[in-house]
């Protein structure tokens, strides 16, 4: 307190100073409550994708352990080898009260076995199963991807702008508020001072 200025300028600025913090302390809230909202949304989504994903890669596991087994690893390596390209991703971003977040979307659609780039004839159906069902696992691995890099990100903000609200309210705020108080109370005394004095110079 001994660096607060006990004027009427001063108290005047501390005002404007605390009904600022107060108005960002609520816009802030809101933010937080909003984020929260929000990551709640997509964490429901988040465990759909996750269940999904891991019962496609239990199930693509099981058929390449079966493709293996009856059609041997050379068939298997021989058809990886005979594809003509690999798939794409298109990254975006999208904008959630202000939180950057990644859209991840597969180029194109899951290949047909046409496009697969190996003798249509002479591959087994398990082996086409078992690409089918990689395809499949792909697409689940970069919805996942883009469900948990959105959950992080949202976090992150939460608790930044948790911290920030609580600064405001707990410190900030609190502060300007003593301030303000301890110079209201030095303009009182010194007024009183002033009646003090005036009253004995009168009398005198």
């Amino acid at each position: 307190m001994t660096d607060v200025k006990p004027t009427r300028s001063e108290l005047l600025n501390l005002k404007r100073k605390i009904k600022l913090a107060q108005t960002g302390h609520k816009l802030l809230k809101r933010k937080r409550d909003g984020l929260i909202i929000e990551f709640f949304g997509v964490l429901k989504n988040a465990r759909t994708v996750r269940k999904d994903l891991a019962e496609k890669f239990v199930g693509s596991q099981e058929n390449l352990a079966s493709t293996i087994a009856l059609d041997g690893i050379v068939e298997i390596k021989s058809a990886a080898l005979a594809l003509k390209d690999m798939p794409a991703i298109d990254l975006d971003v999208k904008n959630i009260m202000g939180v950057t977040v990644p859209r991840i979307k597969r180029q194109g659609k899951p290949k047909t076995l046409f496009e697969r780039g190996y003798d249509v004839f002479a591959p087994s159906l398990r082996l086409e199963k078992t690409s089918q069902s990689y395809e499949t696992l792909l697409s689940d691995v970069i919805a996942a991807a883009e469900v948990e890099t959105t959950l992080r990100k949202l976090l992150w903000e939460i608790e930044r702008t948790k911290r920030r609200v609580n600064a405001l309210e707990f410190a900030v705020i609190p502060k300007l508020q003593k301030q303000a108080t301890f110079i209201n109370m030095r303009l009182e005394e010194m007024e009183r001072e002033t009646i003090f004095r005036m009253k004995r110079m009168k009398a005198g």
